[in-house]
């Protein structure tokens, strides 16, 4: 069977939404650094032994800062010429061996099975977090750049809300494939 879905196009407020919550999904405990370092102020400033507090505000500010640098990425993606791509309509045709984004009847583009790396559902849409390890092999890149890239390796995705599928079947039949692949639980036998 091969689904064949409505014309679709991931809105850019949804992908900036969507980009931020996965980023900040996986990167939460990264939140106990600033914690950490405002605990061991708060103790030096009780003991006397280095009373101040200006490194409050410095390490709340950093940490504002930093979290905006990644807002600026994921809003910065949606401006790019490259990535253009992301937010044009497409007709999906999603069968066992690839997914087809159709923009016309003669151009689209695959996208192979094993090029998807998660995929999460939830109570409006399958999202699949596209890879972005064969883009990366070989590129000689220096270090912030592997750090940004590594940052952004969930921010390429595609966002199929249910209502673009147009039958119930098309749905159940998703969720075998997703769970045949591996990406969702177990097949129910």
């Amino acid at each position: 069977m091969i689904i064949k879905t409505k014309k679709y196009a991931l809105d850019q407020k949804t992908y900036i939404s969507l980009a931020m919550r996965s980023w900040v999904k996986h990167n939460w405990y990264w939140g106990f650094v600033p914690l950490g370092l405002i605990f061991i102020n708060a103790i030096l400033n009780v003991t006397g032994v280095y009373p101040n507090w200006w490194i409050y505000l410095v390490i709340v500010l950093l940490t504002i800062l930093y979290v905006l640098f990644w807002a600026v990425q994921f809003t910065g993606i949606t401006q790019m010429e490259q990535t253009k791509s992301l937010f044009q309509k497409y007709v999906y045709e999603i069968d066992s061996r690839q997914i087809m984004l159709k923009l016309n009847a003669r151009e689209g583009g695959i996208l192979k099975w094993d090029q998807i790396r998660s995929v999460t559902k939830d109570k409006t849409a399958y999202v699949l977090v596209v890879s972005n390890d064969q883009a990366m092999n070989g590129m000689k890149v220096n270090w912030l750049a592997k750090i940004v890239a590594k940052g952004m390796k969930n921010a390429q995705f595609l966002y199929l809300p249910y209502s673009i599928f147009t039958t119930e079947n098309e749905l159940k039949f998703m969720d075998t494939l997703l769970k045949r692949k591996g990406f969702l639980g177990e097949v129910e036998k």
